[in-house]
C-alpha cells in the first residue's frame, strides 16, 4: 500500500469518525422505557373511585394558527414557521379555551420546546402561566428533538413535546417509545420518535388510573408504521386492562375511522388505507368519536382535523379520538369546533366520565 493510499484511507475514516461524533452530538436517542419528570402540588387531590372526570385531547400544532400553508403540509407549501403575533394569539386562544372547559385532565401534543420554527418557545411554560391555577400537576416528553435538522426547510433545532395537565394527583409518569418508520441510519436519527406518555394518577382507595397521551406517525404513504405503532399501543392497553387498571388514552392517531376514507376526495386519501389500522383498538375498546358517530347522519359534529390547505374551507376528517377502559363509562361527548377553526388544524375532543366504583 503506497503512502499517498495510507494517508487517503485515514483521512477517510477520520471524516466518518468526525460525522459518527456530529450526528452523536446532534440528535436524541430516547429509551425504550424511561421515567419522566412530574411537577404536582402537594395540595393536588387524589380521585376517587366513582367519581365523574372530564378529559380534553387537543393537538395545538405548536400554536401555528391557521394563516399558513406549511412545507410538509402540501407539496406546494411553502411557509417554514408562524409568527411570533400568531403564537401569541394561538396561545391565548388555547389558553382561554381550557379555562372556558376547564377540564379536569388536559392531553396535548405539539407543543414546542427549544424550535428554530416557533422561535425556541418553551410552549408548555407559556400555557401554565395562563391555567397554573386550574392544573397543579403535569407532566410532558419529547417525541421529536435534534439539536440541527439538515432539512432545507428545517435546517435548525426541532422539539417536539407531549404534555399532560392534572387537577389531580400524578404519582408518576414515563414515556414508552413506540415503532418507528422505515428509513436509513442516518436519517432516522433527525426524525420524529413517536411516544406513549403514561401518567399514573392515585386512587384515594389505593389504586391507580393510567391517563396515556400520544400523537402517531403522519405518514406520508401508506406503510406498515401506523398499523406497528396501533398493535404496540394495543398490547400497552391490554396490559393495563388484564390487570383490572382503569385507563384511558387520547390524542392524534391520524388514522381515519369506519368508512371516513371512501368520504374523502381520491387526492386526499394518500396517507391513509381503506382498512384503518384503528380497528385493532375498536374492536376491543369504546372510542370517541364512535364510527356510528363519525359516520353518521351528524358526522360533520366529529371531525377534527383542518389540514392547512387553501382548497379546504372547513375540517374534513377525524383523526383525534379517546379511547377509555370499558371499566370507566362515558357520560357526554363532544368535539368543539365552533370557535377553535382558527387556532389549530385540530380540534379539541372532550369527554365526560365516571370512573369504577370501588369494588
Amino acid at each position: 500500500m503506497t503512502r499517498l493510499l495510507r494517508y487517503t484511507l485515514l483521512g477517510l475514516l477520520t471524516a466518518i469518525g468526525l460525522l459518527a461524533l456530529l450526528l452523536y452530538s446532534l440528535t436524541w436517542r430516547p429509551e425504550a422505557k424511561e421515567a419522566m419528570p412530574v411537577s404536582c402540588n402537594a395540595k393536588a387531590p387524589s380521585l376517587v373511585p366513582g367519581q365523574a372526570l372530564k378529559v380534553m385531547t387537543w393537538n395545538v400544532q405548536y400554536l401555528a394558527g391557521k394563516r399558513y400553508v406549511f412545507w410538509n403540509d402540501l407539496a406546494a407549501g411553502t411557509d417554514e414557521g408562524p409568527t411570533d403575533a400568531d403564537m401569541a394569539f394561538s396561545l391565548d386562544e388555547v389558553a382561554r379555551v381550557i379555562r372556558d372547559e376547564q377540564p379536569d385532565i388536559v392531553l396535548l401534543q405539539e407543543l414546542d420546546d427549544g424550535a428554530k420554527a416557533s422561535d425556541y418557545q418553551n410552549q408548555l411554560k407559556l400555557l401554565q402561566e395562563r391555567v397554573a391555577d386550574l392544573y397543579p400537576c403535569s407532566t410532558h416528553a419529547f417525541d421529536w428533538k435534534a439539536d440541527f435538522v439538515p432539512l432545507p426547510p428545517i435546517f435548525g433545532s426541532v422539539g417536539r413535546q407531549l404534555a399532560t395537565l392534572s387537577r389531580y394527583q400524578i404519582e408518576h409518569a414515563e414515556r414508552l417509545q413506540l415503532p418507528l418508520a422505515p428509513a436509513n441510519f442516518i436519517s432516522r436519527q433527525f426524525k420524529p420518535r413517536n411516544a406513549l406518555l403514561v401518567s399514573y394518577l392515585p386512587l384515594s382507595d389505593g389504586g391507580q388510573m393510567a391517563v396515556l397521551n400520544t400523537h402517531l406517525d403522519r405518514a406520508r404513504q401508506p406503510d406498515d408504521t401506523l398499523q406497528n405503532q396501533i398493535t404496540a399501543v394495543a398490547k400497552v392497553l391490554d396490559r393495563f386492562e388484564s390487570r383490572g387498571t382503569p385507563w384511558l388514552i387520547g390524542g392524534d392517531f391520524n388514522l381515519l375511522p369506519l368508512g371516513q376514507y371512501r368520504r374523502l376526495p381520491a387526492e386526499q386519501r394518500t396517507p391513509y388505507s381503506a382498512d384503518s389500522a384503528l380497528h385493532l383498538l375498536w374492536d376491543k375498546y369504546p372510542m370517541i368519536p364512535t364510527n356510528n358517530e363519525a359516520g353518521g347522519i351528524d358526522r360533520g359534529r366529529w371531525l377534527t382535523h383542518y389540514p392547512n390547505d387553501p382548497g379546504l374551507n372547513g375540517p374534513d376528517r377525524t383523526v383525534d379520538y379517546l379511547f377509555y377502559s370499558p371499566r370507566i363509562k362515558r357520560v357526554a361527548a363532544t368535539v368543539r369546533q365552533d370557535d377553535t377553526l382558527r387556532i389549530s388544524d385540530h380540534l379539541p375532543v372532550i369527554g365526560r366520565f365516571l370512573l369504577p366504583a370501588a369494588p
